[in-house]
């Protein structure tokens, strides 16, 4: 069994792999003996309300090559196995489970061929799995969850804007490039209401006058209905710029995670990022944007 799902996986890698450039794909075949989180095997679970799961396996794939193709992954906290599953009732999420112990295991709520919500729920979960929180220790923890989750956010709508151009590249199912402009419409939406959420939330003036407003609030319930306000800010941020989704890699790598005090939370994340020699630019900008010392 074992066999046939890495089988499987480098199938799946290899449908992805024309859309590699070189120096990816090189890493990707140099790394080979070291499992990292864009060639750990991905197993899938559930009916996905009877869409066929080969075709289910196809999406997430191309959503998780669009979310990390070009980024270094030097976490040493990395899952050996990927696990997808349908859970119709319950919400997106990463389950903190304790059987596979090396296994980050996302669970998903999608409708029948619902690609473009699959790969969005995917590529938010999938980037708290880059933040190192997929362990069973990794509980969400105030008052800087926040950071957290309108950086995953922004991460996986940096991840559909890719696919979407990828998919009209190299479509994954027969005359199917014009869907291409069906994500494009969808990620477009998403970032339309979040927009909005920052205008009404007053972060126009900026990030750090909006922190200010709301910084008793988010430091109770650091969930993504809280940090809204933020995503546009975190999206520009990270378009367009991989060294910046490297530095995700370095979170949470400390024993208060996200339950330390603001400025603790950025002390600890730049000093990760240098542990791990990646760049420590976003770190230094979310700093930046939000007026601390």
């Amino acid at each position: 069994m074992e066999n046939l799902m890495r089988r499987r996986s480098l199938i799946c890698l290899l449908r992805t792999s024309m859309l590699l450039p070189l120096r990816t794909l090189a890493r990707v075949i140099g790394s080979s003996a070291r499992t990292t989180l864009l060639t750990a095997p991905l197993e899938i679970g559930g009916n996905w309300g009877g869409s066929a799961q080969p075709d289910v396996t196809v999406v997430i794939e191309r959503m998780r090559v669009a979310c990390l193709d070009g980024v270094a992954l030097v976490s040493d906290r990395q899952p050996e196995r990927l696990h997808v599953d349908d859970r119709p009732n319950g919400g997106p999420s990463v389950w903190l489970q304790t059987a596979a112990p090396t296994t980050a295991w996302i669970n998903l709520v999608i409708g029948p061929r619902d690609w473009c919500k699959l790969a969005y729920q995917f590529g938010h979960e999938l980037g708290h799995v880059l933040c190192n929180s997929w362990q069973s220790d990794a509980k969400p923890r105030n008052p800087c969850q926040w950071i957290e989750e309108s950086l995953v956010e922004a991460f996986s709508l940096r991840g559909l804007s890719i696919l979407s151009d990828n998919w009209a590249l190299a479509p994954p199912f027969p005359n199917d490039g014009g869907f291409a402009g069906a994500i494009r419409d969808y990620t477009e939406a998403v970032k339309a209401r979040y927009r909005t959420a920052a205008h009404d939330q007053g972060a126009g003036a900026g990030l750090g006058a909006w922190f200010g407003t709301h910084e008793k609030s988010l430091s109770v319930d650091g969930g993504l209905d809280a940090a809204r306000g933020a995503v546009v800010t975190m999206f520009d941020l990270v378009q367009g710029n991989p060294a910046m989704i490297e530095d995700l890699g370095a979170l949470n790598r400390w024993p208060g995670r996200s339950g330390v005090a603001l400025p603790d939370y950025l002390a600890q994340w730049e000093k990760s990022c240098t542990e791990l020699d990646t760049p420590g630019s976003l770190p230094k900008s979310v700093r930046e944007l939000l007026a601390m010392p």
